[in-house]
């Protein structure tokens, strides 16, 4: 049943392809106004969700509703308050201005100043007159979503919404984005992989995996539970061992023969540990404090969920 309280809603969605079950009982909730990052590994099953929502494909079981509507392709009035962008699709022989006139007839917009207020917000007004075909990649991802803004959609739909930008092209996306959750009440929905920019950005994170929602969490909780380890390394690795044995430190040995630390006091103080090792007549020849990346996260989370079902 829908909930008109919910921009986004997606109910117990199954879809197969072939012997690939990409979506299992997948269901989340997304409010008026949110951030939702939307976090998986590739083949997680971020795009078929999107393309679900968008219309483009059905589900074999399960509902999907935007603004408390059920999604059908054929609900017109329901895509005119929905941009996305999936993949930068442009014509390439036409300019940024004519490419943005088609858009705004197919969304049936009667106001022409909307192309200038959407090439002023995402930086393309200098390019207006310029091929499709000869933008940079990262502008070619500007004219997407300027196409995706210029109906100013309630529902915003970004997958990878910043791949191919320079750092300074991130951040103008990224502060666009949170002005129009901040200022319009615009909900925004973006995949990516990346957990570092979606931490920045989103207001909470659903975390997909092999079609499954794995757990959904604030953003800035996210990532402090991504642990840290210390990696230290000498010539005399049976001494290294010995040594820390014997400074009270557990530890594990790593596939490279390294000893590996999650102990706090060895993350936080590298520099004691080196300290004990000199004076005991093994100075490091590595030590690398390193927080795991988004597939390490992962695979410790998955091998916890399987660990507590086994």
């Amino acid at each position: 049943m829908s909930d008109s309280s919910m921009a986004i809603q997606i109910e117990g969605v199954y879809k197969r392809f072939g012997d690939c079950l990409a979506l299992d009982d997948l269901s989340l909730h997304v409010g008026y106004g949110e951030i939702y990052g939307f976090l998986g590994l590739n083949g997680a099953g971020k795009s078929t969700t999107i393309k679900m929502l968008l219309g483009m494909i059905r589900p074999d079981a399960g509902d999907l509703y935007l603004t408390g509507e059920a999604v059908d392709a054929g609900n017109y009035a329901l895509w005119r308050k929905i941009g996305y962008l999936e993949e930068v699709a442009f014509y390439p022989d036409l300019t940024v201005a004519e490419n943005l006139e088609i858009a705004r007839r197919m969304q049936d917009i009667s106001d022409k100043a909307a192309i200038s207020r959407v090439t002023d917000q995402l930086k393309l007004t200098p390019y207006i007159n310029r091929k499709a075909k000869h933008l940079s990649f990262g502008n070619k991802q500007r004219l997407g979503l300027a196409k995706a803004l210029i109906h100013d959609p309630r529902i915003l739909i970004l997958d990878e919404p910043i791949n191919g930008l320079d750092p300074a092209g991130i951040v103008e996306i990224r502060e666009l984005i949170r002005g129009l959750a901040a200022d319009k009440g615009v909900t925004v929905f973006m995949s990516s992989h990346l957990l570092e920019e979606l931490s920045k950005l989103a207001t909470r994170v659903g975390i997909i995996h092999e079609g499954r929602l794995l757990e959904e969490v604030e953003a800035d909780q996210l990532e402090r539970e991504l642990e840290s380890f210390l990696i230290l390394d000498a010539k005399d690795r049976e001494a290294l061992r010995r040594t820390l044995t014997e400074g009270g430190y557990e530890f594990k040995i790593d596939p490279q023969g390294r000893a590996r630390l999650t102990d706090e006091r060895a993350v936080q103080s590298p520099e004691i540990l080196s300290e004990l090792l000199v004076r005991a007549g093994q100075p490091p020849t590595k030590v690398d404090v390193i927080t795991e990346n988004l597939e390490s996260y992962f695979l410790r989370k998955i091998s916890g969920k399987a660990e507590a079902r086994s």
